[in-house]
This record gives structure tokens, sequence and C-alpha cells, in this order.
């Protein structure tokens, strides 16, 4: 199982970014390997419109079953949602430390978009 985080480092203490479509980087972590790897996002950093979209289907495209973020706007959570991607709100600082938060079950996934569009 593979399991995205929005960040904007490239490793496991790199600090957890708060927005999904917008992050410049996702860690997707193979948690049966233990290990990870860096996914770049920045052509979305600045997009007019689709980050969201745009975002999940490199997510899919990557093979993640969930993605850990701090926020996930509607546009995001239709297209995660409908590819059978779990989404998880998150307020841990760092990458490392929702991890921790996810292998202890302390993650729920959310059920509806908990921001509006183009939130920055």
């Amino acid at each position: 199982m593979k399991i995205a985080f929005t960040t904007s480092g490239e490793n496991l203490d790199a600090p957890l970014d708060s927005r999904f479509g917008r992050a410049s980087k996702f860690i997707l972590y193979d948690l049966e390997k233990d290990s990870f790897e860096v996914i770049d996002n920045r052509q979305n950093l600045n997009a007019a419109q689709g980050a969201g979209i745009q975002a999940a289907e490199a997510v899919v495209r990557a093979g993640a079953s969930g993605i850990v973020t701090g926020h996930c706007g509607p546009n995001a959570y239709r297209a995660l949602s409908t590819a059978g991607i779990a989404i998880y709100s998150c307020g841990e600082a760092t990458v490392a430390a929702a991890l921790k938060a996810f292998r202890a079950g302390g993650l729920q996934p959310i059920e509806s978009a908990d921001v509006e569009g183009h939130w920055v």
C-alpha cells in the first residue's frame, strides 16, 4: 500500500503542506517496502485553475491508495474519491509525524471537501 503526503521537502522530516493541489511535492510512501519517492507537483503551484484535479491525477498515476494532507478542495475531493483514493486530513507538522499518526490509526478519512476551490 502506498500513501502520498503533501510537502515542500524531499524527506520525512519535511513539513506537511496544508494544501493538496498546490503542494510543491508529494512524498509517496510504500508501507510494505518501508521506502519512499518524491513526486514533483510544482507545475500546479501557480495554476489559474485545475490544480487539485491535476494533482489528483498525479497521485493516482503514482499508485497511491491514500493521501494525507491538511485540506482538500471540492474538485480534488471528487477526483480522488472517484479514483478510490482515501483522503486523510492531518494537522501534524512533518511528514514523519503524519506517517506515525497514520500507522497508529489516528487518521480518519474525510467525507467531503473541507475548503472552497482555489484555496491558497
